[in-house]
């Protein structure tokens, strides 16, 4: 489980205009550097077409060296054997570890995605890979990453007061006195009323030039969240 940094490069080619080859080399090339450092074959990773939908998918074994990732914003592998990869600049990269089957799971989570139920079906989709018996989140873990923070995600009153009543941790206030959304607080929040172990990374990403933000620099760049199962996590579980 890992986040990338600006310093490693954009890993989004959903950004980038038909005509700029150049550009969607670099990305490439990135994508690549990065599995190198993981560990992982190169074009293994599993990205998605990303449209802030509550969708997930599961893993197919095809990596983003062989085909378009499948249009959702979640994914599963259900044995752990595939690398997952979500895109993120100010949204929530959310990732999952199942203690007891081995499986993971990544999720784009931002206001959209969060209120219309992305986390819950991740979770949902996890759990119907346990055995029936062993149904329900005992020993599941959530790793909620670099996100744009309650203090700097202004948005509408109204938007503010539809997003706190669907989920109430959402509701928060800008440094600047102004409505804001909270989106860890309110991740937090659906993740451990499941029953989800959660672990929370403060880090915002307006706030930090570590890592790309779109309400700081639209159309720059994304970074990454990452879940992978080495051979020896494999083999343990074995």
């Amino acid at each position: 489980m890992a986040w990338t940094s600006a310093a490693a490069g954009s890993l989004a080619l959903h950004i980038l205009g038909a005509d700029e080859t150049p550009a969607r080399r670099e990305v490439e090339q990135s994508r690549a550097a990065v599995e190198d450092a993981m560990g992982v074959e190169r074009g293994r990773t599993f990205y998605l077409d990303q449209v802030h939908s509550a969708d997930v998918v599961t893993a197919d074994g095809i990596g983003w060296g062989g085909a378009a990732g499948p249009t959702a914003d979640a994914s599963v592998s259900p044995d752990g054997s595939q690398p997952l990869a979500v895109l993120v600049a100010d949204c929530l990269p959310v990732l999952f570890v199942d203690g007891l089957t081995g499986a993971t799971a990544a999720s784009h989570a931002g206001r959209r995605g969060l209120l219309d139920g992305v986390l819950e079906n991740t979770v949902d989709a996890l759990e119907a890979l346990r055995p029936a018996g062993a149904r329900g989140t005992f020993g599941m873990k959530a790793w909620i990453g670099p996100g744009v923070c309650g203090r700097c995600y202004e948005v509408p009153e109204d938007m503010r007061a539809e997003a706190a009543a669907r989920i109430p941790e959402l509701h928060s206030t800008t440094s600047w006195g102004t409505p804001a959304l909270n989106l860890p607080a309110g991740a937090q929040a659906v993740l451990r009323a499941r029953g989800v172990a959660v672990e929370r990374i403060d880090l915002c990403t307006l706030e930090d030039e570590r890592v790309f933000s779109h309400r700081r620099q639209p159309g720059r760049g994304r970074f990454v969240g990452l879940v992978w199962t080495t051979g020896a996590e494999a083999a343990d579980r074995g």
